[in-house]
């Protein structure tokens, strides 16, 4: 049974498939609470348990649902089932973010023509929005991650006021929504007179996110994704400036499972489109994020993000 209320009566016709739909007058949870208790009396004596997506309903919520259900009711928080039915997309599916991802890589090159000392991360991001409605998607995948300076060393400094400095490194994280199907990557980008140090720091981060691609196989763990970057940047002397996981699962949503983590005990199977995203963040300073999607393969991973990870200078 799908509930909604008379608002989405035309869309809820045209999308929900495999299920009775259900437009009713008052809000949908007082017609679910209504619905259950009808079922429950149909049901005689035996208790019933209800299964609730603890991700997804809020306290408010589930304070409302409980008092409106007759007795013989016990809610419980059920399993994944539908997050890990979803980790392994069909061939359409892979097809749909593959498009996806071309389209997100194509504001990369309009970020490249707006970036410059004194204009505003802001700006930046407006220009690659605007630039991502042209072309066609349903809307972004998340809010437009601009840090350039020291505000590169924030992991998720989304777009700000902040000018964009005469010199060092604007972290640049965005995605599309087409048709559904949201995509993902970051690129960092220098401006200015490049220094060493900024090099070695971009270079030590592309190719431990070069090692984790790598370590996408089929039938190995997620967490040895995440040690392949892990590792090179340890040995770079830069593991402690890393402070995320690798990747995520992404699909109909921007962050699905798996999740591409220390500890994390997943197993890759081909089908899993997964993002690898490594980076180090000097707190104050500086930092460097580069990130793909990927889809894992028989033999290994097909990289959807098409752009090139060499440093590009501007």
């Amino acid at each position: 049974m799908f509930f909604t209320d008379g608002r989405y009566t035309e869309q809820a016709r045209a999308e929900v498939q495999g299920a009775r739909v259900v437009v009713e007058r008052k809000a949908p949870l007082t017609a679910v609470s209504d619905w259950l208790s009808g079922t429950r009396r149909r049901n005689g004596k035996r208790a019933l348990r209800l299964g609730i997506e603890g991700e997804h309903l809020t306290v408010a919520e589930r304070t409302q649902l409980a008092p409106r259900l007759k007795p013989g009711f016990r809610l419980k928080e059920a399993p994944s089932l539908v997050e890990q039915a979803r980790m392994v997309k069909d061939q359409e599916e892979i097809e749909q973010l593959r498009a996806a991802a071309l389209m997100g890589a194509s504001l990369f090159d309009r970020a490249l023509e707006v970036i410059r000392p004194g204009i505003k991360e802001t700006e930046v991001a407006a220009e690659m929005e605007y630039a991502a409605r042209q072309a066609g998607a349903d809307a972004m995948s998340f809010e437009t991650i601009i840090a350039s300076g020291a505000r590169s060393a924030l992991p998720h400094g989304r777009a700000s006021q902040a000018e964009i400095p005469a010199q060092g490194f604007v972290v640049c994280d965005f995605g599309v929504i087409l048709a559904g199907y949201c995509s993902d990557m970051t690129r960092t980008v220098w401006v200015g007179r490049l220094t060493r140090e900024g090099r070695r720091l971009y270079e030590a981060v592309r190719e431990a996110q070069e090692a984790a691609v790598a370590a996408v196989k089929p039938g190995v763990p997620v967490d040895e994704v995440d040690r392949a970057a892990r590792k090179l940047l340890q040995k770079r002397g830069l593991g402690r400036y890393f402070t995320h996981s690798t990747g995520h699962g992404v699909g109909l949503e921007i962050h699905e499972l798996p999740r591409i983590a220390a500890g994390r005990k997943d197993i890759l199977s081909a089908g899993m489109v997964v993002t690898v995203e490594p980076g180090a963040y000097l707190p104050s300073r500086y930092g460097v994020r580069i990130e793909d999607t990927v889809v894992v393969t028989q033999a290994g991973c097909d990289v959807l993000t098409p752009t090139p990870k060499e440093l590009i200078t501007l």
